[in-house]
């Protein structure tokens, strides 16, 4: 049976933003909650599982390209997203406030028909982000760059165990080395049980009796890295560029989640960029439009010398072929576009007004088909 499209299930648009598919996410969980479910929770958890998946799937940026490229096709073409430890829809379900995600991802994901009594895995560090202003120049010829981004590290002292060291753990004593504390509950549905992560010990199932002194306990610290940041030549305006472990560290010993690189350009004086193509303004004055002239302009990859045709009119665009900025895809380039700006004086000699007064009894009246 062919799945469902991912965008149909939590029912939004092709074109949605990042905010918009958590938000159909959050109200999609919501609906699926076992408390509004009580007589149909073998339905609401196999939707809950396919909106989870869809939401791994469209909330990451990488996943949701290829998605949209190959469809559920992806695996066969040498990508998979379809198995996942859904880490972005547990932390998205989190953030949500109307309850931790065991309640629902342990009830849900479970093994035998029962919910399963699991101390909390090793958690993976957060992605984070950091915005990288560059110039045209260096977005166009590409740059290596050292940025300094804030971010949580394994603790050198305890070595990320959050224990003072020459100190040891002890079996939480609420939990005991469960990870996990369950609650009865009674309402006119009948009796509901759920399951939460221990409140102790965070889910760990190990209470540490003396903390580090430096980390306090949690196996990581602040730091600013120096990192050092390639950036490729015709980057674009609000590429995010991957870093793969270089966020923040995971905890008990996890992998670190990854640092996105978000380019930002920084207006240029004299250009504008328009895809892979530039765009610039050259002034002439009115008689080297009609005469034509070799002109000297700049271009993002130096100075070069143009053509301008005799009868030249403002607003013409004469191309440079090449100078533009560089396909990612490929191993050419946009165009440098110049348009002509042809200037009429305001203010003139007395001499440059005899000279234009004898030019204009020399030439031809207009006809109304010049002027069309």
């Amino acid at each position: 049976m062919a799945k469902t499209d991912y965008y149909e299930i939590l029912g939004v648009d092709r074109a949605a933003s990042a905010d918009e598919i958590k938000r159909a996410y959050r109200r999609k969980a919501k609906e699926l909650h076992p408390d509004k479910n009580p007589a149909n929770k073998s339905r609401a958890e196999e939707e809950f599982k396919r909106v989870a998946e869809a939401y791994e799937v469209l909330s990451d940026q990488e996943k949701r390209m290829q998605y949209d490229r190959y469809g559920h096709a992806g695996p066969a073409q040498g990508f998979t997203f379809g198995d996942t430890d859904f880490r972005r829809a547990r932390q998205a379900y989190s953030e949500f406030g109307f309850g931790g995600f065991d309640d629902l991802f342990d009830l849900f994901f479970r093994q035998g028909g029962r919910p399963t009594a699991r101390r909390r895995a090793a958690r993976q560090g957060e992605d984070i982000e950091y915005k990288l202003r560059i110039s045209l120049e260096d977005a166009a010829t590409g740059t290596k760059i050292k940025v300094t981004a804030p971010r949580l590290v394994r603790c050198d002292r305890c070595e990320g165990q959050g224990a003072e060291p020459g100190t040891s753990k002890t079996t939480c004593p609420t939990c005991h080395g469960q990870g996990q504390v369950e609650y009865r509950q009674q309402s006119l549905l009948g009796s509901f049980v759920n399951i939460q992560t221990c409140p102790e010990c965070h889910g760990k199932g190990e209470v540490t009796a003396t903390p580090c002194s430096r980390c306090h306990g949690s196996g990581r610290v602040k730091e600013k890295s120096k990192i050092s940041v390639t950036v490729p030549a015709g980057v674009s305006e609000h590429s995010r560029l991957r870093l793969r472990g270089q966020g923040n560290a995971g905890v008990d010993g996890a992998p670190s989640g990854d640092l996105y690189i978000v380019i930002e350009i920084i207006a240029h004086p004299q250009f504008k960029r328009e895809g892979r193509n530039i765009l610039s303004v050259l002034k002439l004055h009115y008689p080297q439009a009609v005469l034509g002239a070799r002109i000297p302009v700049e271009t993002l990859w130096g100075e070069t010398t143009i053509t301008v045709p005799p009868g030249t009119s403002s607003g013409a665009v004469i191309r440079i072929k090449g100078k533009g900025v560089p396909d990612l895809q490929s191993s050419g380039r946009g165009d440098h576009l110049v348009r002509v700006d042809v200037v009429i004086p305001t203010h003139i000699t007395p001499a440059q007004k005899r000279l234009l007064k004898e030019l204009s009894d020399l030439l031809p009246p207009l006809t109304p088909s010049d002027e069309t």
